[in-house]
């Protein structure tokens, strides 16, 4: 069987062929470090996770380039434009990389708890502006890129003369003109369409770097077309991000990269779809988003009680990832029985033994075990339908079930049929799906012990013995265990 993904460029299923046989470069596009990851930014990371564990699985040696931005990263808002990070470092009074530095080990502490494998590259956009600087001189001098005011500006318009600008996110060009907003700051534009490679920094910035042009930062866009360039080539194999990066980031990449490396960057694009709430995209900017912390600690209107990491993880799985994915508490709540209903099943089937070595005596239940198992790669080949997967294990969880306390007999499946069982429910369950059996602690005496000690940290801050302060939250925090201050003076507590 040959695996098949849908790519978002051909808007077509197809056979994947890696560009160098048994090697697979994979750039997704990660952070941006200006806050704390919530519940819609697991959903990319966790099925991008998935992909790479099992492009392992089938044997091909894997580069995973996962960026942080931790610069430059604004909207299209002409002279209101500004970079996310200086901004959050003012309103937290942080100097901007002291902000990154915590929000860059939020994150990572995050992507632990879910137990998502690090990728093989992490290059932060701070990191790269020299290649960045030259990507965008070669744009210049190629003709598509023009400066003005000390800012640099790509020309859509004449880059789609002779490109297939809009292929991936099937906008056009005209259409794109007309439903632009009109903003303060387009008169430095050539045409409305037109985006920042980079722009020039006012006095107040705070993150500035040296350029041809002057001081200034960096676009976003550019970035991600610099570091892919960097580590995986001209043209890789696969790039991956959410559907809302589609247009206008992905869209910007392409035609960037294109221009300075005469390929369209990636094969294969890959987007997961967004996680909603009643109907309306998860996000910051609606005001309806759920902190990972937040998950984890319970604490949040819209969660009736605290939800593990694998429960984020195995409702996430549940749905194939280019459906939306609807947020309820019950839904969750749902997942978190879905998954102990299953892990039960997994150990029960772990400890059957392969006993007779004869002929199934239930020939159709043997056929139908094995029928399902082996449908487990077909699902994953087809575009990675983990949904489809765990269907067949829960078809298979009352058999297991029954072999288990007697209602079937156990000479009732072949011994290989079990064996068979067993290796693929590990496969996918562990090393596939990325699952891990929590244990559970005694919370209540915990809670009494993280509460004491919370106690003495708020004495010690209130009295301005601030090295007892760091010390308490640095230990718990290398024992796996997490502080955070909220803004009414509360702390909140999550284990590792």
């Amino acid at each position: 069987m040959s695996l098949k993904v849908y790519n978002s460029y051909t808007r077509t299923k197809e056979i994947f062929e890696p560009l160098t046989p048994g090697h697979v470069g994979m750039y997704v596009c990660g952070p941006t470090v200006s806050g704390e990851s919530h519940l819609g930014h697991a959903r990319p990371f966790i099925t991008f996770d998935i992909i790479y564990r099992y492009l392992l699985h089938l044997g091909y040696k894997v580069r995973y380039v996962r960026n942080i931005t931790d610069a430059g990263h604004f909207e299209e808002e002409g002279r209101d434009a500004e970079d996310k990070i200086s901004k959050k470092a003012v309103l937290e009074r942080l100097e901007p990389m002291e902000l990154v530095q915590k929000y860059t080990n939020l994150f990572h502490w995050a992507m632990k708890q879910l137990n998502n494998h690090e990728p093989s590259i992490e290059p932060t956009a701070t990191g790269h502006i020299v290649e960045q600087l030259n990507m965008i001189q070669t744009i210049i001098d190629a003709g598509y890129a023009y400066e003005t005011n000390g800012s640099v500006y790509f020309d859509v318009k004449k880059y789609a003369a002779s490109h297939d600008y809009g292929k991936l996110s099937g906008r056009v060009l005209d259409d794109l003109l007309e439903t632009t907003r009109e903003l303060d700051g387009q008169e430095e534009k050539r045409d409305r369409a037109d985006f920042a490679l980079w722009k020039a920094a006012p006095p107040e910035h705070i993150m500035r770097w040296r350029s041809p042009w002057g001081e200034g930062f960096p676009g976003w866009h550019i970035e991600c077309s610099a570091m892919a360039t960097k580590y995986l080539g001209a043209q890789f194999d696969i790039h991956g991000g959410g559907m809302d990066l589609m247009f206008p980031h992905h869209e910007s990449e392409i035609a960037q990269s294109t221009i300075c490396n005469h390929h369209t960057p990636a094969k294969y694009w890959l987007h997961n779809n967004m996680i909603t709430v009643g109907g309306k995209k998860m996000g910051k900017s609606y005001n309806n988003h759920i902190k990972l912390t937040e998950m984890f600690s319970g604490n949040h209107h819209l969660l009736t009680q605290p939800f593990s990491p694998m429960t984020i993880r195995f409702f996430i799985l549940q749905t194939h990832y280019r459906s939306t994915l609807d947020f309820s508490s019950e839904a969750l709540a749902g997942a978190e029985k879905g998954l102990k209903r299953l892990w039960e099943a997994y150990t029960l089937l772990q400890q059957l033994p392969a006993e007779h070595s004869g002929e199934a005596a239930d020939p159709a239940l043997d056929e139908r075990c094995k029928s399902l198992i082996l449908a487990f790669d077909e699902f994953m080949n087809d575009d990675f339908s983990t949904a489809k997967v765990l269907a067949n294990m829960f078809e298979l969880v009352p058999v297991v079930n029954s072999l288990k306390d007697g209602h079937i007999k156990r000479d009732a499946v072949a011994a290989d049929t079990i064996r068979l069982m067993q290796q693929k429910f590990r496969i996918y369950l562990e090393d596939i799906f990325g699952l891990v059996q929590e244990q559970a602690a005694d919370n209540s005496k915990l809670a009494g012990v993280m509460q004491l000690l919370i106690d003495i940290r708020g004495e010690a801050k209130s009295k301005k013995d601030f090295v007892t302060s760091d010390k308490i939250r640095n230990q718990l925090t290398g024992l796996g265990i997490l502080l955070k201050d909220e803004k009414d003076g509360s702390v909140n507590w999550t284990l590792a």
